[in-house]
């Protein structure tokens, strides 16, 4: 069986994304599905269901409507070539394989005889058949987007192609769907991977097998040993593609044919179904349950044909609807019990004042069937409860409420694991005797964020019995990246037992398993979970089970670190003087932008644009703290004075002003505290969202970094500001350099490290993919604000340690590459010598930190020795040298470990101690490893997951960018991008390698970038500029998605200078009225009966939308962070090297490069367009900022432009919607070919 090939999912993945965009087609050019598409969005907005615009919520839709398409499909290819059917739609084959032209003669037969029809109703023929059987009569209901939302007649043949598609020799179907087992866990492939959209937005993600099994072992198994299993029922209310489902309709199959061998098989097969349900939210995810347990069930009953007579009815409990918002409903799927402003709505009230009293309670989607569904989502309905919920942040303001409002414990920033944990408990059976049982595999982010602390406190220790909890956190799950953990329990609140059943983690999979249910820690949990209480505590190397009193879980945060790690967590919170709170002002962000892309950029982009050097300041980000420093990087705007007070825009910084007018409907409804906009509060729409006035604070501030795999800390004296992923630790004003630095040292070290980690929440790195995490070392943990601020202080510190380290980073940060090109021409030996320098100093600085982890030891009591160094002769020490790693070398060498430190760090494993060491350090040095091999608490934290990693880039990498910088920078001189008169100039990379040749310091500096001296001055400067530049014209920078969103930006900003029309109209009415006393009029220019209507937020923009290589110099808001202009397509004759301007232009500029590139090569027809296009495209701005009369030219600018522009069109006989509406040929767009807009795209080509 081939169907769960790679290619097969590549073909339909691009199936659907072409369905996609002619689902978009016929949305806007069909009036009855646009009329009914837009009611449905203004019903879902009225009852908060979304909070997105119209662009966004219909991009969702068309992705679940295309997905909804082409899984169809998949369901009757699988029908054709299992003989499940007689008839042949889409494709056929026979017995051996081969594919046939039966499926494409009856398709043919049945046009010739409906030739009023066409292939998509050719596919609807298929889906009637399909639903119309005894065994499919569930499939594709009514709501099924395939009935109401047309495809095009040509996509629908391109689909049907698709499908029948045969191998190079023309003999078999490239994809056949035949299954001697009738398996069809493909689909649940289909479901999770056919759209990239959907899968992130709706964080679809498969529940492996063995996960199902062992959950469905812990609470189905014993709830059929409880319950009568005619009255028994099971709900997975986040089914996905059905994996819990097919195993609970196994189990109780086979529980039946234990209690009744005699009953008839079909019988049996319904009396299961019966007890399964399901719900999701996606309707394709639905679609493929209900067909999955169809097979299922015809495999139970040894049927083969779904259209036989003999093929029993089935009744398949499987709906399509939200759990979060219908849970609780006693009819319908709907919530009929919701207290309202103090009134209780029970059944008997009347419907309609239900509805008006909460009307997302009785809102429901045209593709949702939950009302046909009655009880489904009832409280206390279910024996069993299991499933696999969505771990993600619900980015929908509106529909985050809604879950909010329903759901007592989201708590701040919470994730769909807390809502849905509660839903879970509440749909189980009450009762203090036999409760219902529920299990779910759910993120562990809520055991030690903020946001978990009600549902933990409130929920789990109070309201229900949690039996078993399980950290996964270290076992390799197929496609989960973010960490897991298992929660069995009961739904009780009495009678419950004084301990919970607990796996802790003690490390994670080695490596990554052939076959994941063998891996080495999920066999360890399989194996041990159900140990009889008297084996307890016990363990493996991967994990430790125990049974913890229950009153230890009552308390968040949640910690479920094995091996011995509790034991030194108490000990260093044992040692405790006072907590790092008690000792500040204050710890959080330093303040909140609310907008990060339209208020930072590179330093060069605010230089270059000359706006007013007061109001934006150097902007460190988390990732840029690191070993006491904090490594170059952008800007931010920081429109406040030294006091913190924010500035007039347009008095105080009006360059600034210009700059951020493009971005000013979306700054301006920002959501504010109390969940209005900016522009509504009357708050000025360019201020930062938060910043604290740190008053009574010290000027300087110890930042953090708040994500990262290691503590990091960095003292800073000033002149900067901090993104939230650099959170700030403020002292009084009265605080000292040493009361800085003492606590300086105590965070950066390793015991730091260690506490951290255990009350903070871990990260994947890399997505819902990031597959295995083999060692924790490499584990990221967000280190909270409120965490850091509870960590221990003991009595003493270790401060000179910490002021040598301070002194060192400091040194460092001279001889780094990027320092010595920003203070000088860099040259070979400086850069030599500064690399020695910098080894050296880093070499200090390894040595000091370990002298400084040892001394803290000491001082939290996890060993009463002091071992630290006390010579004045302290050797510097290379990655590899610290005794930690010899331990670990050793290890490895014995064949006890395997590890990437060594290869991740790029140091060198040794297992003895070097021989230039004094003989005193090497005699301490032994004695740490004989401490660290024999006292298990200490080898806890002198591990790689505690100590500091010294991750550097090598400094060749962070030369060549240096450099690289260095000549870019030099590029970007303006007078080499303007003529002899000053006027802005385009230049081929050949040009400007004439102009660069003379330069000898860019000739010196260039040799050393390139390596030698004997290199093409053109070819090295086109490789160095290729990633530097962004097209003039939208059509080159975007697809047709982003060309989408581009004209909802213009039409906001056409908008926007309508309300500065407005308001210039109104002020000069009010100055006449405070001086003339001239009323303002009732009507006409700038009066309020003419005051613009409140602007709609354009949609942001997404990597999707951008061709490639372009969407890191613009992001979601399109801001210009880029060098240079592209102009492809405007090569000279005899010189086909790229041509470039410098991005540094304003609008003026670069409309005279682009009249000038038009006269100069003397385009015509094809080549011209483009051009004029970008001149096109530059016109409002124009008329916006330079429309005043230039003396030096005799004209105004924009006037001078609009009749350019009007008289090349008129010589080159071209309109402007030739304009507008032109498209670049692939070549220039990396897209498949393309005609110009003159011409009719093909759907193929629409689509990509």
């Amino acid at each position: 069986m081939s169907v769960v090939s790679a290619e097969l999912l590549r073909d339909l993945q691009r199936q659907a994304q072409l369905v996609v965009a002619d689902l978009r087609d016929q949305a806007r050019s069909v009036p009855g599905l646009k009329a009914r598409l837009d009611e449905m969005y203004g019903t879902a907005r009225a009852a908060k269901r979304t909070g997105e615009g119209p662009t966004a919520w219909l991009d969702d839709q068309c992705e679940q409507a295309a997905s909804s398409w082409v899984v169809a499909c998949a369901f009757i290819r699988f029908c054709e070539d299992n003989d499940l059917t007689g008839h042949r739609w889409i494709a056929s084959r026979n017995a051996e394989g081969h594919a046939t032209s039966e499926a494409a003669d009856a398709e043919e037969a049945w046009i010739a005889a409906n030739p009023r029809l066409n292939a998509r109703e050719w596919l609807r023929e298929a889906f009637r058949w399909l639903r119309s059987t005894r065994a499919g009569h569930a499939l594709l209901p009514d709501t099924d987007f395939v009935w109401w939302w047309d495809i095009s007649a040509d996509r629908a043949d391109a689909l049907i192609d698709a499908f029948r598609r045969r191998d190079e020799d023309g003999v078999r179907l490239v994809h056949d769907f035949h299954s001697e087992s009738l398996d069809t866990r493909f689909l649940g492939d289909l479901y999770q991977d056919l759209s990239v959209h959907v899968q992130e937005k709706y964080a679809l993600l498969q529940t492996p097998v063995f996960v199902e099994e062992f959950i469905l072992d812990q609470t189905l198994t014993p709830a059929l040993e409880r319950f009568d299993l005619a009255e028994l029922k099971l709900i997975d209310p986040t089914c996905g593609s059905g994996h819990f489902l097919l195993g609970a309709f196994d189990r109780l199959l086979d529980e039946w044919l234990r209690l009744e061998p005699g009953t008839d098989p079909r019988v049996r097969v319904q009396h299961a179904l019966d007890s399964v349900h399901g719900v999701d939210i996606n309707p394709a995810a639905t679609a493929i349950t209900k067909f999955r347990l169809m097979v299922a069930a015809l495999r139970a009953c040894r049927a083969t044909r779904l259209d036989a007579l003999d093929t029993p009815e089935l009744r398949l409990n499987v709906g399509t609807g939200d759990s979060l918002i219908y849970g609780g409903g006693a009819s319908g799927g709907r919530q009929t019990e919701i207290n309202v402003e103090g009134m209780l709505w029970g059944d008997k009230q009347d419907e309609d004042e239900a509805e008006k009293a909460d009307p997302l309670a009785y809102h429901l989607y045209g593709w949702e069937d939950l009302d046909q569904f009655p009880c489904i989502l009832d409280y206390g309905r279910y024996h069993v409860v299991v499933g696999n919920p969505p771990y993600i942040q619900v980015k929908d303001k509106a529909l985050n409420q809604a879950y909010r409002d329903r759901y007592g414990y989201c708590h701040r920033k919470y994730a769909l694991s807390v809502p849905f944990a509660e839903l879970f408990f509440r749909l189980a059976v009450k009762d203090d005797s036999e409760p219902g049982y529920v299990g779910q595999i759910t993120a562990n982010s809520f055991m030690k964020r903020e946001f978990g602390k009600k549902i933990i406190e409130e929920f789990f220790a109070i309201k229900v019995d949690l039996t078993h909890v399980i950290d996964t956190s270290g076992a390799y799950i197929p496609g989960h990246g973010t960490p897991t953990v298992i929660l069995i329990g009961k739904n009780r609140d009495r009678n419950r037992p004084t301990t919970v059943r607990a796996v802790l983690g003690v490390r994670g999979e080695p490596a990554q398993p052939a076959d994941p249910s063998r891996g080495k820690v999920w066999r360890s949990i399989v194996e041990n979970v159900d140990l009889d209480q008297r084996e307890l505590p016990c363990g493996t190397a991967y994990i430790t089970v125990t049974d913890l009193d229950r009153a230890r879980l009552s308390g968040h945060p949640w910690s479920l670190s094995g091996g011995g790690a509790d034991t030194l967590k108490e000990t260093i919170e044992s040692a405790r003087d006072l907590t790092l709170g008690s000792q500040i002002l204050r710890i959080g962000f330093y303040g909140v932008m609310g907008t990060d892309d339209a208020m930072t950029a590179p330093a060069r982009i605010f230089i270059r644009e000359h706006v007013e050097g007061d109001f934006h300041q150097r902007l460190v980000l988390g990732d840029e703290v690191r070993d006491f420093d904090t490594k170059p990087g952008g800007h931010a705007f920081h429109p406040y004075d030294n006091t913190k007070s924010l500035v007039s825009l347009t008095d105080d910084a009006p360059l600034h002003a210009r700059r951020l007018w493009p971005l000013r409907t979306e700054l301006g409804n920002r959501a504010t505290f109390s969940k209005r906009t900016y522009f509504a509060e009357g708050r000025p729409w360019y201020e930062w969202h938060q910043l604290p006035k740190d008053e009574g604070a010290h000027t300087w501030s110890i930042a953090f970094a708040e994500v990262a795999t290691h503590n990091h800390f960095v003292l800073d004296r000033g002149g900067k500001v901090f993104k939230q992923t650099a959170p700030v630790i403020k002292l009084k004003a009265k605080a000292t350099e040493d009361d800085h630095l003492r606590l300086l040292g105590l965070l950066n070290s390793s015991t730091a490290c260690f506490w951290l980690k255990e009350v903070s929440q871990d990260k994947p790195s890399n997505g819902v993919k990031r597959g295995l995490e083999s060692e924790k070392w490499t584990v990221r943990f967000q280190y909270g604000s409120t965490k850091v601020s509870e960590f221990p202080l003991p009595t003493d510190f270790p401060g000179e340690r910490a002021r040598l380290l301070d002194d060192l980073a400091r040194e460092l940060a001279y001889v780094t590459p990027t320092a010595l090109c920003a203070g000088a021409l860099p040259t070979r030996d400086a850069l030599n010598s500064a690399r020695d320098r910098y080894a050296e100093i880093r070499a200090r600085m390894i040595s000091v930190q370990e002298e400084l982890d040892w001394e803290v030891y000491r001082l939290y009591g996890i060993l009463e020795e002091d071992l630290t160094y006390d010579g004045d002769d302290l050797p510097g020490l290379t990655l590899g040298q610290r005794a930690f790693e010899i331990v670990l070398g050793r290890q490895v060498e014995a064949g006890e470990t395997e590890t990437a430190w060594f290869e991740r760090h790029r140091s060198t494993m040794r297992t003895d101690l070097p021989a230039h060491w004094p003989e005193a350090y090497k005699e301490l040095v032994r004695r740490r490893i004989d401490f660290i091999s024999n006292k298990p608490l200490l080898h806890l934290v002198e591990r790689p997951e505690c100590k500091r990693r010294w991750a550097a880039e090598p400094y060749e990498t962070a030369r060549a960018a240096a450099l690289r910088d260095w000549l870019l920078d030099r590029l970007e001189d303006p007078r080499l991008w303007s003529d002899r008169n000053g006027d802005p100039r385009a230049l081929s990379v050949a040009q400007l390698a004439d102009l660069v040749r003379l330069d000898e310091d860019f000739r010196q500096v260039l040799d050393l970038y390139v390596g030698t001296p004997d290199h093409d001055l053109t070819a090295s400067l086109a490789a160095l500029l290729k990633d530097e530049q962004v097209p003039f014209l939208a059509a080159y920078r975007y697809k047709e998605s982003g060309l989408r969103k581009r004209a909802e930006w213009e039409q906001v900003w056409e908008l926007q200078r309508q309300e500065d029309a407005w308001e210039a109209a109104h002020a000069r009415h009010q100055e006449r009225w405070l001086k003339e006393q001239i009323p303002i009029p009732e009507t006409g220019p700038g009066s309020e009966a003419e005051r613009p209507a409140p602007i709609r937020v354009p949609p942001k923009y997404g990597s999707a939308d951008f061709l490639p290589g372009f969407w890191r110099h613009r992001g979601k808001l399109d801001v210009a962070k880029e060098r240079f202009i592209g102009y492809p397509g405007a090569e000279r004759d005899g010189d086909t090297s790229p041509v470039y301007g410098w991005a540094g232009w304003d609008h003026l500029q670069q409309a005279t490069a682009l009249a000038n590139l038009v006269a100069e090569r003397g385009l015509t027809g094809e080549r011209v367009i483009p051009l004029l296009a970008g001149v096109a495209e530059l016109e409002p701005w124009l008329h916006q900022w330079h429309n005043e009369y230039d003396a030096e030219n005799g004209d105004v600018p924009a006037e001078y432009f609009s009749g350019w522009l009007r008289d090349r069109l008129a010589e080159h006989e071209l309109t402007r919607q030739d304009l507008a509406t032109w498209r670049p040929p692939a070549s220039a767009r990396g897209a498949r070919s393309r005609k110009s807009a003159k011409n009719t795209q093909s759907t193929d080509e629409k689509g990509n």
